[in-house]
């Protein structure tokens, strides 16, 4: 994209074990998660009700271990040539995740983050007597978009034990469907499908309508490579894929990430993108000596995993199960209304999120540092 259509198309836009059983199988005995539903708080109207100086910032399922101080140098190093474009870092950053990936570098869309991405999907693919087909709940950015754009939601029941059930996606979609949407590892759950059975719904689906699998936190598993689907774009299948420097990269304030896909997909959506030319010369330079750096990354996990065993064992002893996460957050149902059980938390210095699904009350807490986790440890027993 020349600097002409990059103005052009900026200027479209910015004018995760163990439970107690008897209350675990009641929970998981219906798992029909439309009544009640509550929609949750944007970060937005979240971020106004936080107090200025928080003992944990628990809502964001951001990583706060990063980002690594190769990528704090970078940053710093950067600031001599940051007058000047970022072509040549971009694409250096592009052959080195196609390299590592061994893909096609015309494959690889380049954006501030996996928001962009989500955004021109679903300007595209929206259209009215249209519909998305997707688990539910699940992470509502995209398919929430298309729903604003007038297309259909159809929203599928996770499985009993809060999973994704491909089965009753791949029955949903019918000749209105114009995208299927799946985010493995779930958010807000933090379950997972494992990579053979989703690579086989791929295989099956993408002959009949394109499948997008947002991998925002792919990384938190112990076999990512084996998870992920990029290996259906790289066999031709109608399959898109997110990914994002925000979670386990500790990138979230500087806006990172990519979309891989069909060539042909791409320019299809380049009408509707404004990411690629959104991200800042500095973020690049940063990205570019972190991206697989597997010590950085590799300690980042291990002080998450030492956090969240933390937390379940806080929730034992104080007689809550929780849903096993493969993510950097946790949720667990709670015994109070969501909205009291959120406002105690935030009297004692805590921030986190509630949701209301499955006709329980639940939390949602990210992973934080562990002082952030004995911080949330001392206001929950106070409440619990």
């Amino acid at each position: 994209m020349n600097r002409r259509k990059w103005l052009k198309a900026t200027s479209l836009l910015t004018g995760g074990l163990a439970f107690l059983p008897s209350k675990w199988n009641e929970l998981s005995a219906n798992p029909m998660p439309f009544a009640p539903y509550k929609k949750p708080i944007s970060d937005f109207d979240l971020i106004e009700n936080t107090q200025p100086t928080l003992k944990a910032r628990l809502f964001a399922n951001e990583n706060p271990f990063g980002p690594s101080p190769k990528a704090k140098q970078a940053i710093i190093d950067s600031l001599g040539t940051s007058y000047q474009y970022p072509m040549r870092s971009m694409g250096e950053l592009v052959n080195k995740i196609a390299g590592f990936e061994d893909l096609d570098k015309k494959m690889v869309m380049m954006g501030a983050g996996s928001s962009p991405i989500l955004a021109a999907v679903a300007m595209y693919f929206a259209k009215p007597g249209g519909n998305v087909v997707s688990a539910f709940p699940t992470y509502e950015d995209l398919p929430g978009h298309m729903e604003e754009m007038k297309a259909t939601w159809k929203k599928v029941p996770l499985t009993a034990d809060f999973k994704m059930d491909l089965d009753a996606m791949e029955k949903a979609v019918d000749a209105n469907t114009t995208l299927v949407y799946l985010c493995n590892p779930n958010n807000p759950t933090g379950t997972h499908v494992e990579g053979d059975k989703l690579k086989a719904f791929c295989e099956r689906v993408s002959k009949k309508v394109p499948v997008f699998v947002d991998e925002a936190y792919m990384d938190y598993l112990p076999n990512p490579q084996v998870v992920s689907v990029i290996d259906c774009v790289k066999k031709g299948q109608n399959v898109i894929v997110a990914r994002t420097f925000s979670k386990l990269y500790g990138f979230a304030g500087l806006r990172m990430g990519y979309g891989i896909m069909q060539p042909e997909m791409i320019q299809k959506l380049e009408p509707y993108y404004y990411g690629t030319w959104a991200i800042s010369h500095s973020t690049l330079q940063a990205a570019l000596v972190s991206y697989n750096d597997r010590e950085f990354l590799d300690e980042a996990l291990k002080k998450t995993l030492a956090s969240r065993d933390y937390l379940y064992k806080v929730l034992k002893e104080e007689g809550y199960t929780y849903i096993p996460s493969s993510a950097n957050f946790v949720m667990f149902p709670i015994k109070m209304k969501g909205e009291r059980f959120a406002e105690e938390m935030m009297k004692r210095g805590v921030g986190l999120r509630h949701w209301e699904f499955n006709n329980q009350q639940w939390c949602r807490i990210s992973i934080g540092r562990m002082d952030e986790m004995e911080a949330f440890a001392a206001a929950f027993r106070e409440i619990s």
